[in-house]
């Protein structure tokens, strides 16, 4: 293999690692998820970039030894980076899982194209996102409940925005005081819950004083 075919397979691969993660992203961000469009971009940017040094460390510098080392050590590490995604919240309920999953299923579809398994990152991606949206709606059905996150951006308006939620939902209401997805300071992030049959008016939710950011849980 001539230099130039080796960085065109390095270039082409490195993109479609890109276009992966970008478009699995897509999805979480839409979700309003601690884990977006950038966080799984580069996540599957850095893994599919650890298969390439292992490929040019043995066939460019002839250096021995085993190539999935490297790698190896992604899909273990990534679940640091996973678990920093997992919340408990005050009501003992656990949210995360799917989006720290999801960067660790990122991660694996990254090396996979680094290796140049094409064919398995792409049904590893369209298996992914399938399973995201389909059994996400199932799921849905089968809840009890409806829940809401609304970021404010003015922690000391706690009360005050929570009085507007309730009196707006017109509903029996519980919530979770909770740290926001957006990190910004002096923001603070609620989670709203209410009995399942009830439909969140998102748009007039974000009309609310204060009220920056609105997603369906």
């Amino acid at each position: 293999m001539s230099v130039w075919q080796f960085w065109l397979k390095v270039l082409i691969r490195l993109f479609l690692a890109v276009v992966v993660g970008a478009l699995i992203g897509s999805e979480r961000a839409k979700h309003g998820r601690a884990a977006g469009m950038r966080t799984h971009l580069l996540v599957c940017l850095g893994a599919c970039l650890t298969s390439l040094m292992s490929i040019f460390v043995s066939d460019v510098l002839g250096i021995g030894g085993d190539v999935m080392r490297i790698s190896a050590q992604v899909i273990s590490g990534i679940g640091f980076l996973g678990a920093g995604m997992i919340i408990i919240k005050n009501n003992d309920m656990i949210t995360g899982l799917t989006t720290a999953a999801g960067v660790w299923t990122t991660s694996i579809i990254g090396i996979a194209l680094g290796y140049g398994f094409y064919s398995g990152a792409l049904i590893g991606t369209v298996l992914f996102l399938i399973s995201i949206v389909l059994f996400s709606k199932f799921e849905k059905s089968k809840k009890t409940t409806e829940t809401v996150y609304i970021e404010i951006n003015d922690l000391y308006k706690l009360n005050d925005s929570v009085n507007a939620i309730k009196e707006m939902i017109d509903n029996e209401v519980t919530y979770t005081v909770i740290p926001p997805k957006s990190a910004a300071n002096g923001h603070l992030g609620i989670i709203v819950t209410v009995e399942k049959g009830f439909r969140f008016g998102i748009e007039k939710l974000c009309e609310i004083e204060n009220v920056v950011f609105v997603a369906e849980e």
